[in-house]
Formats: structure tokens, C-alpha cells, sequence
């Protein structure tokens, strides 16, 4: 019994061991457009990995590239990481895609795939300036200087410029096959598949935890999205300028609220706006509710408060992009444009056409109570009209007279008639009974 115990114990011992010496790999995914809501998501993988002592971090890399500051940023959160990082291009690694991919340790390519075309272009795929390519093969030499790659051929993704003998002269930017970026020393081998990649790493038992974007990560990315953004803001201006039109508030202004509070939050998140674009913002709802609920009228914490909005909208939509252009700022112009004339708009056919819908009538009285139909809010008395009798108050104008043995209401016709005087009723007007004193 003794024998069994001991021998059960050694095989706990054994187990354990093995599984304390099983090693770990994590998966990310940089695929598609490279935007603003890949960020958080590829800081997720590295904080999970380096919390868990992971023994490598591999990215799966697929993409024509996208947004520079968003590249910078997720190029930045890899070369911190403390675990080895793994790029593992599968098909392309464009523009903005090269930059993330020469940020890890190890790159090692599919066959077919290619990375490169680095150069900084605007929304309209045209070559942006100097200012900007000079930023850009700065990133790129620093990166492939960080990771021990050739400099040159880093920079001639970016500018056509330079000359690398047998791969390019000085027309042509560099964009490499897997078979040149293993020659140029750009990459470090090629493999076909993951269970490869895992054995050239010596981590061919490890353990693989794919990690993919949670739904909070994919609500960010979509409320991201240029299209959503701008009718977010769309409903935000509706909403303010609703309540602007209507006394008290009510459901358009807390659905603009919603709207405008979803678009700064997560724009926040996105690095897009900063604490001091939200306070503009909340400062400019102060006034413009100053000017709604105390103010009469519209003036100028009104105008303030509309300037403060419409300026804290602007600056989120230009963002952290370090190539702010003349370009970057008429795309924000002009999104910002259409959001408020959408707005107008709809207020406008809101107004003009809901009063007319069967839906509006249910909650609307549609019909009027005229007197002469019978309705009446409070008995006229015109039964005293040409009557007489006594003021018990001051009449200045409005005080209380007895007429025929009964207290009524009553208005002093134009003059101040004192307690103790005889009056007599002149008009009656719906419920109003106008009196003169008699002389």
C-alpha cells in the first residue's frame, strides 16, 4: 500500500513538471485595414501574454496597410513587449502593414507574400510631401535599426529615391517577394504554415492561444468607422438643435446626447480625442443648456456654447494623426459639413411632415374646443352683465366685489375703485367680469 502511494505520488510530481514546462504561444491577427480599433486589441494580446510568461507572440500579418498614427501605435506596443514577437506574413504586409511587421523580433513569410510600399499617400492615393516621407523613413530606419535590419532597404519602401544595387534604381520603391526578403536579410525565412513557424521557433509542442478581438474591441472599431462617426454626429446635432427649437427637454436631445457621448468616448479610447476636446465639448452642453433653461432669448453663451461643441467635433475628427494636411483637415471639414446639414434637414422634414402622420395624431389632440360648439373651460357670467353692487377689496385693477348677495372676481374697468364703493358690470369677457364704479 505504502509502495502505491509513493509511486501515485511521483506520477503527481512527474505531471505537474510536465505541464510547468509546457510552453506557451499566443496568436494575434493584424488583418484587414490597419485603423485606430486594432490598437487596443493588439495591447490586449501582448499585456495577456507578458501577464501569462508567454514564451513568443506571433502575428498572423494580412494587409494593404492603412492609418500611420494607428501603425505607429501598435508598432510601438510591440517593440516594448517583453516576449518575443513574431511576424508571420501570410499573402502581403503593405505600407503601414511593413512598418508593424519590421517592429517584431523574428519575420518569417509565407510563400507568394510580399512586404513594402511604405510610402505616405492621402485618402485620394496620392503622394503626400516631404515633411510627412521624411517622418515616415525615419520610423521605418529606427524600426529595422531596433530589430537589426537593413536600414536602406527600410527607407527605399518609403522613398523611390533610393538606390539599392540589384534590387531597385532611383524610380522605383521597394516592395519585396518572400524570396528577396530572406536574400536582403528583411526576413528570416519562409514557411508555409503555423505548425511550421512553430517548429523553426523550437515551439512545435507548445501551447497556442488564439486571441481574437473581444466585442467591446469590435464596438470601438465600428463606432470608428468614418461612415458612423459622422452619423453619430448627425444625431448629436439633431438632438441639440431639436431641444434649441422646443421649450423644456426631451427624447431628441438625450438621443443626441447618446450619440455625441458614444462618439467622444470612443474616439477617447482611440486616442483620437483627448481630455481636453471632452471638456470643450461638455463645456459647450453647459451653455448651450444655460441658454435653453435660464437664459430668454439666444445669445451668447448660446453662440459659445455651439462654437465650443462644433470646435471639441473638429479636433476629434482630425485626431492624432501626425500627417495633419490640408487634406486630413477638408475631409473633417467637410464630414463635419454634412452632419450638420443632414441634421438641419431632417429637422426640417420632422417638423413639416410628422404633424401629418397617423402616428403623431394618437399623440396629439388634433381637434379644437370652440365655445360656440358648447366647450367651455369655466361658465361665463354674462347673467351679470348691467347688474350692481359693492367692492369688498381694492379694485387695482383686480380685487373681489359682491354682486346680488354673491362674491365674484372682478376687474376695475381702466381705474382704482376702493372697498365700500357701488360698481356696476360693464362687460363680460368669457370669465373675466369688468366693472365701473358708479359716481
Amino acid at each position: 500500500m505504502k509502495t502505491i502511494k509513493f509511486l501515485l505520488i511521483i506520477f503527481l510530481l512527474n505531471l505537474t513538471f510536465i505541464f510547468s514546462q509546457q510552453k506557451t504561444v499566443y496568436l494575434g491577427f493584424i488583418e484587414g485595414d490597419i485603423d485606430l480599433g486594432l490598437a487596443p486589441y493588439v495591447n490586449r494580446v501582448i499585456n495577456e501574454a507578458e501577464k501569462n510568461n508567454a514564451d513568443a507572440i506571433i502575428f498572423k500579418i494580412n494587409t494593404f496597410g492603412g492609418r500611420v498614427d494607428a501603425a505607429t501605435q501598435i508598432k510601438d506596443a510591440i517593440l516594448s513587449s517583453k516576449i518575443k514577437t513574431v511576424a508571420f506574413v501570410n499573402n502581403r504586409a503593405i505600407s503601414a502593414g511593413a512598418l508593424i511587421t519590421l517592429s517584431c523580433n523574428v519575420i518569417i513569410m509565407a510563400p507568394g507574400s510580399n512586404m513594402g510600399a511604405a510610402t505616405v499617400v492621402d485618402q485620394t492615393g496620392q503622394k503626400v510631401g516631404e515633411k510627412y516621407q521624411s517622418y515616415m523613413r525615419s520610423e521605418m530606419r529606427s524600426t529595422a535599426e531596433k530589430n537589426g535590419r537593413p536600414t536602406d532597404i527600410a527607407q527605399a519602401m518609403v522613398d523611390e529615391r533610393i538606390v539599392i544595387p540589384g534590387l531597385c534604381d532611383s524610380t522605383q520603391l521597394v516592395t519585396l517577394t518572400s524570396e528577396e526578403a530572406v536574400k536582403y536579410k528583411m526576413a528570416d525565412t519562409i514557411l508555409n504554415k503555423l505548425d511550421d513557424v512553430l517548429k523553426y521557433l523550437n515551439l512545435e509542442n507548445a501551447k497556442v492561444i488564439d486571441v481574437r478581438s473581444n466585442w467591446a474591441e469590435d464596438v470601438v472599431r465600428f463606432l470608428s468607422n468614418p461612415i458612423i462617426a459622422s452619423i453619430l454626429i448627425m444625431i448629436g446635432f439633431f438632438g441639440l438643435l431639436t431641444e434649441i427649437k422646443t421649450p423644456g427637454w426631451g427624447l431628441p436631445g438625450t438621443a443626441g446626447l447618446i450619440a455625441l457621448a458614444l462618439f467622444f468616448g470612443s474616439s477617447y479610447i482611440l486616442q483620437l480625442a483627448s481630455i481636453v476636446e471632452i471638456l470643450m465639448f461638455i463645456t459647450g452642453i453647459i451653455l448651450i443648456a444655460v441658454e435653453i433653461f435660464v437664459i430668454p432669448g439666444f445669445g451668447l453663451p448660446g453662440i459659445a456654447g455651439i462654437i465650443l461643441v462644433f470646435a471639441s467635433i473638429f479636433l476629434s475628427l482630425l485626431g492624432g494623426d501626425p500627417f495633419i494636411t490640408f487634406e486630413t483637415i477638408s475631409v473633417a471639414i467637410i464630414q463635419l459639413t454634412i452632419a450638420i446639414i443632414a441634421a438641419i434637414v431632417l429637422v426640417f422634414l420632422l417638423a413639416k411632415y410628422l404633424p401629418k402622420t397617423s402616428a403623431f395624431s394618437r399623440l396629439v389632440l388634433s381637434e379644437s374646443e370652440k365655445a360656440n360648439e358648447g366647450f367651455v373651460s369655466y361658465p361665463s357670467e354674462t347673467s351679470l352683465l348691467g347688474k350692481t353692487g359693492k367692492s369688498l377689496t381694492v379694485l387695482r385693477p383686480a380685487g373681489i366685489a359682491e354682486i346680488e348677495g354673491k362674491k365674484y372676481d372682478v376687474i376695475a374697468d381702466n381705474e382704482y375703485i376702493e372697498p365700500g364703493k357701488i360698481i356696476k358690470v360693464i362687460r363680460v369677457e368669457g370669465i373675466k367680469v369688468v366693472v365701473s364704479e358708479i359716481k
